[in-house]
């Protein structure tokens, strides 16, 4: 009898836990085509950066302007990591997802921080060795039922998005031979689209799609051509193979178009004397065929880079009136300095505007960029150029708001020494062959960082928020008539979107901000989240900024936080 009852009680148990996760399974809303086609307008954040624009604005303007000082933080997670936190929360219904450094995701409800599941990707047996600029992690990706993650041992995950439970996953390179992931993957008409890091390694970068429902590659697409291939002929014999460039960032998608916009990082190795030629597609935008992945057409912003300006910044879709005449344009802010408009139609340059100082890149001919011969190094010759190589802007993005037509950009002020090294390519190794030093930009001592809103019309400057520490966070616009970032001071900032006034910041967090800010709504509520858990390639690779006891004293560890009001 004594066991008897013991089962029944078991039984009623696992009735009710299965009562209450059919309620929680049916209290969650697929994640459709539709939706994502519609995520500009969704009360979720169903994607890094909110919609396939990449725009990082959202239509919500119940926190305004008129009563952003009344934000209050309503709920907070503590992490167990000590490096860097970059990822946003994404959002569906009163379900939000955040990851951490290392491949942890957690799953929470949005509203009260209640905690869901956890999951922790098993690293225990990889190294990390060639995972460049710290461990970090940029978020997930929403699907039907599951979501999606890219790993630093380059494999996607796909989980449960209610349960956690593991429903594939699938390894697209070995670990720790010169390639890892660390971008939020984009899902479009049913694929899992993730590009590869490896740039500082000589891993020959590619952007894949995998079937959503099963992991299955569908399309592979290389950012260095082969030389039989469209733009090989523009690299020296077999340098194809090491030549880097990584495709590490979300991109874009036009559904009208059914076009991918998605960046390519720096050629490998660093040292242009060893690899003469344009060296395509590195330090490009490539547009990319959705179903097959194929080329349409590229705009490199720095040919035959040699100063690791990457061009894996997101591209913005917007439209744009330059002189007079309509285009339909992409937009970027380039780590080489200069802010980009282009005809997402064709790939021709509308125009480029200078956001820092800017040496390397010294103009343009024909549509194309010119690079200052004085400014490049080889073994016998430094040179001091600027933007260094952290970039004028890095991977943090930039948010397009449609009311106020400007884009809002988070920004650097450095320079760099930078000299020729010998190199030969060895798999697993760094492959760089140059030295290099981060230091102050004269033109702004004692400004290591920036805040500037820029009219997307003319890419002229309208106001801009100077920093005497780095700002390395994203933005985030809102129809509230704010733009919300953070600060490495620990301070999350809400500015005047038209003028740049500070409108509300919170209380100090408990360290440096680097996580990307979104926004939600919930039962009518709007929430805005934020992770404090300074980090990245900062104070890694940061020279002098990283050796200024400001910025050494930032303090570590990654916490998310929740604001309301």
């Amino acid at each position: 009898m004594k066991r008897l009852t013991i089962l029944r009680k078991t039984a009623l148990i696992v009735a009710l836990l299965a009562v209450v996760g059919g309620a929680l399974a049916a209290d969650y809303a697929p994640v459709t085509d539709a939706r994502l086609k519609a995520a500009a307008s969704d009360d979720g954040w169903l994607m890094y950066r909110h919609d396939y624009t990449s725009s990082g604005y959202s239509p919500f303007d119940t926190i305004n302007a008129g009563n952003v000082g009344g934000l209050k933080q309503v709920w907070d997670y503590k992490t167990a990591f000590e490096q860097g936190h970059e990822s946003p929360a994404i959002v569906n219904g009163d379900y939000l997802y955040i990851t951490t450094p290392k491949d942890e995701l957690v799953a929470f409800q949005a509203s009260t921080g209640k905690q869901l599941w956890r999951y922790q990707h098993d690293l225990s047996q990889v190294g990390l060795k060639t995972v460049c600029c710290d461990v970090v992690n940029r978020g997930v990706a929403l699907y039907g039922n599951d979501v999606y993650m890219a790993t630093l041992d380059n494999y996607v995950v796909a989980l449960d998005a209610v349960t956690g439970k593991l429903q594939w996953k699938k390894q697209l390179l070995a670990a720790d031979e010169g390639a890892a992931m660390t971008l939020a993957p984009l899902i479009v008409k049913g694929k899992v689209i993730v590009g590869l890091s490896g740039g500082e390694y000589g891993a020959r970068g590619f952007i894949t799609a995998l079937d959503a429902k099963t992991g299955k590659q569908l399309w592979k697409q290389y950012t260095i051509p082969a030389p039989t291939e469209p733009g090989g002929k523009t690299w020296p014999k077999g340098a194809y193979k090491t030549g880097g460039g990584g495709a590490w960032l979300t991109g874009t998608y036009d559904a009208e178009s059914d076009t991918l916009f998605w960046g390519v990082g720096n050629p490998g190795p660093w040292l242009a004397t060893l690899r003469p030629g344009d060296n395509l597609y590195t330090d490009s935008v490539i547009a990319m065929n959705q179903a097959t992945g194929k080329i349409k057409w590229n705009y490199q912003y720095t040919p035959n880079d040699t100063w690791d300006y990457d061009g894996t910044n997101e591209t913005v879709l917007t439209d744009i009136d330059y002189q007079g005449v309509q285009h339909k344009a992409i937009v970027s802010a380039s780590r080489n300095g200069w802010f980009y408009a282009i005809d997402r139609t064709d790939g021709k340059l509308i125009y480029a505007q200078k956001f820092v100082t800017a040496t390397s890149v010294s103009g343009f001919k024909d549509g194309k960029p010119v690079t200052d011969p004085a400014m490049r190094p080889t073994i016998d010759k430094e040179v001091f150029t600027c933007p260094s190589f952290l970039g004028g802007k890095n991977w943090w993005p930039i948010s397009v708001d449609p009311k106020t037509h400007m884009a809002y950009i988070p920004a650097m002020h450095t320079c760099m020494t930078i000299k020729g090294a010998t190199v030969s390519y060895k798999a697993g190794l760094p492959f760089l062959g140059e030295s290099f030093k981060v230091m102050a930009d004269p033109a702004f001592k004692g400004q290591w960082g920036d805040v500037i809103a820029m009219d997307l019309n003319t890419g002229k400057k309208v106001w801009n928020h100077p920093s005497e520490l780095p700002w390395n966070d994203g933005m985030l616009s809102t129809a509230g008539g704010l733009v919300f970032s953070g600060g490495a001071d620990g301070f999350l900032y809400a500015f005047d979107a038209t003028t740049g006034a500070v409108k509300w910041k919170s209380p100090q967090l408990s360290s440096g901000i680097i996580g990307v800010p979104s926004t939600w709504k919930v039962d009518g509520k709007q929430f805005i989240g934020i992770y404090a858990g300074w980090g990245g390639a900062t104070p890694i690779w940061g020279g002098d900024m990283a050796k200024d006891p400001k910025v050494q004293n930032i303090p570590l560890g990654g916490h998310f936080y929740v604001f309301s009001i």
